[in-house]
């Protein structure tokens, strides 16, 4: 049982859904006080660079070369700066494809990419389902191979032309062979990488991460593309900024000409600059403190999820964690699964169901930790409420069961249960519609 001294201090609906770092706000707020912030050049307010301001791509490109410790120093002019990770990979999908070509994407993903790579391009995605349990040639749970991205592109090679995405956001940052997908793209066919490290630096415990740009060589430099911003790492999702980096240099050209919708204020690039320029803070007070608080939040809802019976897949890295509810589940159906989520939306618990990221398991949630401690310790209560309750009323619904029928069989009877369907489905299109707004 779980102690809550302070059960009445949230009485709304508590979200664990959305996925924003809330842990280091008062480091923020500090830095942001301090007067180099609020220095603000007179070129800082004219039209721009769309690619971004020469000054903060310099700054962008010392950061990287130092954080995803490349193997070579970032070139500044590789880099397009945009209003975030989305507009980035929208705009490069739409460059490298066709409308109504395919990229492949490992699945769970983030849910909301489909919506957005088709409205900009009309491209739709190809899925590679990846699956918990783990076969002879896999060494953990969802698992991504460069067998099972064959399979997928040969379901769908009439459909799939030119890009391919690798996962690196969802589950588990450390998860993907990079070299072995690499390979797979360049000498097979050659086909183009994007590499989403948005949690590169949201890493904790023993764990590092391995950037695509340290790699000392990439089979096929041309095809592959990195893409990273502020929103996780520095907890600043409201900021909307993100990074491109290619080699290519007519890809990027194209990519540049469609940057103009989604820039930067002059003024915002010039405050990310003072912060990524800032080693002393960042190496002594900012990452030290948050991946600590990172750890100490993960392992309060990994332990309290653990005292309700609900395991979760091991990670060190990342903003939440892919936890498993399959037994509670009615059956093992999406169905099941929405309804269970609309069970825990009653108890003023949202979390994020399996579905609404494409998962091909029922049953698996989405529990966003970085937050305040005193909301995990809720969402555990809140939890523990509901599946109590939820088992308790399983039991007596038996017991009545079990004594109807054996008044039904007095009666002469046959006991056959009725059997009709339901409105599900067309519940879970509308919820999944939902969280493509919310998920993030």
């Amino acid at each position: 049982m779980i102690l809550f001294t302070n059960s009445n201090f949230f009485q709304g609906i508590l979200n664990l859904g959305t996925s924003e770092n809330k842990l280091c706000y008062d480091l923020i707020e500090e830095r942001l006080k301090r007067l180099d912030m609020n220095y603000l050049e007179p070129e800082l307010f004219h039209y721009s660079d769309t690619q971004g301001t020469k000054s903060f791509r310099e700054e962008i490109a010392k950061f990287l070369t130092d954080y995803a410790r490349a193997a070579e120093a970032l070139n500044p002019e590789h880099i397009t700066v945009m209003s975030g990770c989305c507009a980035v990979f929208a705009t490069l999908s739409t460059v490298l494809c066709d409308p109504c070509d395919g990229y492949l994407i490992p699945t769970p993903c983030y849910g909301g990419i489909n919506s957005k790579t088709w409205l900009y391009g009309g491209i739709q995605p190809v899925h590679v389902p990846l699956f918990s349990e783990v076969t002879d040639e896999e060494s953990h749970p969802f698992q991504l191979t460069a067998e099972k991205l064959e399979a997928a592109l040969q379901r769908a090679k009439n459909q799939l032309r030119a890009c391919i995405r690798s996962l690196s956001s969802l589950l588990n940052p450390l998860g993907t062979d990079r070299e072995k997908i690499l390979h797979f793209e360049k000498h097979l066919y050659e086909l183009h990488v994007i590499m989403d490290e948005i949690y590169m630096l949201s890493v904790y415990g023993d764990a590092t991460f391995t950037s695509v740009l340290s790699l000392d060589c990439v089979p096929d430099p041309e095809r592959t593309h990195f893409m990273w911003d502020f929103s996780k790492d520095f907890g600043m999702s409201g900021i909307r900024v993100g990074v491109l980096y290619t080699r290519n240099h007519e890809i990027q050209k194209a990519v540049n000409q469609l940057a103009v919708f989604h820039g930067c204020p002059g003024p915002v690039q010039h405050v990310l600059s003072q912060f990524i320029s800032d080693r002393d803070w960042l190496d002594n007070v900012f990452f030290p403190t948050n991946k600590k608080r990172l750890k100490e939040a993960q392992n309060i809802l990994v332990d309290g999820l653990a005292d309700v019976g609900i395991p979760v897949l091991k990670s060190s890295g990342g903003l939440y964690v892919w936890a498993d509810f399959r037994k509670f589940l009615k059956s093992q159906t999406f169905e099941a699964e929405l309804e269970l989520w609309q069970k825990l939306l009653e108890e003023k618990l949202l979390i994020s169901p399996g579905k609404a990221f494409y998962c091909y398991e029922p049953g698996w949630f989405r529990l966003v930790f970085s937050d305040s401690v005193d909301k995990i310790y809720l969402c555990i209560q809140r939890l523990e409420q509901m599946l109590h309750a939820d088992a308790t009323e399983s039991a007596a619904n038996n017991i009545s069961s079990n004594a109807d029928a054996l008044c039904t069989l007095k009666e002469g009877s046959s006991g056959n249960p009725s059997n009709t369907p339901g409105d599900d489905v067309s519940q879970l299109k509308n919820i999944l519609l939902y969280y493509n707004h919310i998920c993030i």
